[in-house]
């Protein structure tokens, strides 16, 4: 029966979906007849025919079919699937265009008629009308499904559309899965009740849910409650038995997830699963930038370096007239700090100290002093360093570092050796920072963890990112940079 209900649901849902991709398309070739300021049709085929219906609706439904965008998916939050909208989008504007091209289509592919008005007299009326398809079809479907998940949701909360599910395990993983779960009710996956992850069990209730009886029970228990789905947590001392619990389950029509008895410090990022000639292979942590995702971050980070040295080219030669005519000494201080894979290089920033003169040469005077960080209202500061400081423009110079591929515009900020060898004994998963390249903003520093602040909290914020990382992050980091991330009372 809940298979059959998904269905339906399933069905439902694909049918809206045409129903939103058909509205993108007449939207689309509305704006298109308005702009070019062309005769509305007098065929009613016509009116199917310009819209291109027939051919973006199946199209469009067969990429979200392929992106697994109709499976049950009641634990996952709504922006994931906003990601696999826009892919499904946009690889099926890709579909469009190469069969708009393999059929010849004489009104889009050699369209005669063109825009007239003076404004956009260079755009021929078919690219606009399939490049406003092109924002119209994730915007409407991204709309339409966060509203509808959105309902659903509230229909969830409110006791409806629940699936009911049976935890095995008692102890404490078993119950931190049944809070959870009962903690985000949204997702409709009611806890019916427990099964005790030893064999037999004398115990009858656990957070004022029933103990149905131990895994001895497993089969007698499922054929009589019916669960939708059965959540495995059964702590390590118990893990043998894991394989016989799921050869039991295998008799059943019923979800079965397995929840590890391995506490969230230790999975600082997003598991993979993955096979090799049949073998699984659970990815615990891997750098997250390997493959398309590192070269999307490398090109945003050379594009970024260039244009911000480019621009920023006039106020780099005002703030190095000041720091050379304040204090003596070079411009750039150079210190060494550590980047990915714990690699050593030399970052750039404007000096912002007084110099100590050494034998043979000046030291910077942080360099001269015990590993930390510089103090508020210290002497060793200049007057311009200190404007640098709070203004974050003594970090400019560090787009070398990025150009040079040593560090990238967002990442955790990169640490001085010697607090590098400290903090990596005291703070377990520390050294996970280094799975990235140091940047020059990120996500601790957007919400103000900048300076001598919190270093528990830096750090919470860093394997955030690691664990959570992709380019759209990154972009969303530097907007937050623009509007949060210069001025800070953190920042001295």
């Amino acid at each position: 029966m809940l298979k059959q209900r998904h269905q339906l649901f399933a069905f439902l849902l694909l049918c809206a979906d045409g129903f939103v991709a058909a509205g993108a398309c007449y939207l689309a070739w509305a704006v298109r007849m308005i702009v070019s300021e062309q005769a509305w049709p007098n065929r009613i085929a016509d009116y199917i025919r310009e819209p291109l219906v027939l051919l973006v609706v199946p199209v469009v439904l067969v990429a979200m079919w392929a992106s697994r965008l109709y499976q049950a998916h009641r634990d996952r939050s709504i922006v994931p699937e906003l990601g696999e909208i826009l892919r499904a989008s946009l690889l099926s504007l890709a579909g469009i265009i190469v069969l708009l091209w393999a059929t010849g289509s004489q009104s889009f592919v050699n369209s005669s008629r063109s825009i007239t008005a003076p404004e956009a007299t260079w755009l021929e009326a078919n690219r606009l009308q399939i490049a406003l398809l092109a924002g119209l079809l994730p915007l409407l479907l991204g709309l339409y499904r966060t509203i509808f998940r959105l309902a659903v949701r509230q229909i969830r909360r409110r006791g409806h559309n629940l699936r009911h599910v049976i935890v095995i395990g008692t102890g404490r993983l078993g119950q931190i899965v049944c809070r959870t779960l009962e903690r985000n009710s949204w997702t409709g996956l009611h806890v019916d009740s427990f099964i005790s992850h030893h064999d037999l069990t004398k115990r009858t209730e656990c957070l004022d849910k029933p103990v149905r009886g131990g895994i001895a029970d497993l089969k007698g228990i499922v054929e009589r409650v019916r669960p939708d789905a059965v959540y495995l947590a059964i702590p390590t001392n118990r893990a043998s038995v894991i394989p016989a619990v799921l050869k039991q389950l295998e008799n059943f029509v019923l979800d079965v997830r397995i929840v590890p008895d391995v506490h969230p410090r230790y999975l600082p990022q997003s598991m993979a699963m993955s096979e090799l000639d049949g073998m699984p292979i659970l990815s615990v942590r891997e750098c997250p930038l390997y493959g398309l995702g590192g070269a999307s971050k490398r090109v945003l980070d050379i594009a970024g370096s260039i244009f911000g040295l480019l621009v920023l080219s006039p106020l780099f030669l005002v703030i190095a007239m000041f720091v050379r005519g304040t204090s003596p000494g070079p411009v750039i201080f150079k210190q060494r700090r550590v980047g990915l894979n714990g690699e050593q290089f030399k970052i750039y920033k404007f000096r912002t100290m007084y110099l100590i003169e050494d034998e043979d040469s000046f030291v910077d005077s942080a360099e001269a002093t015990t590993p930390g960080w510089t103090p508020r209202g210290s002497k060793r500061v200049t007057p311009i360093g200190n404007f640098l400081r709070r203004t974050s423009m003594d970090e400019l110079p560090q787009l070398l570092n990025v150009l040079k591929g040593q560090m990238s515009l967002v990442g955790p900020r990169p640490e001085r050796p010697e607090l590098i060898e400290q903090f990596r004994e005291d703070w377990r998963g520390y050294m996970l920072r280094q799975h990235v390249k140091a940047g020059m903003t990120g996500w601790a520093q957007v919400h103000g963890l900048r300076g001598d602040t919190s270093l528990r909290k830096r750090l919470q914020y860093d394997l955030f990112y690691v664990r959570h990382w992709s380019i759209w992050f990154d972009i969303r980091i530097l907007w937050m940079t623009m509007y949060r991330g210069w001025v800070h009372p953190n920042a001295h």
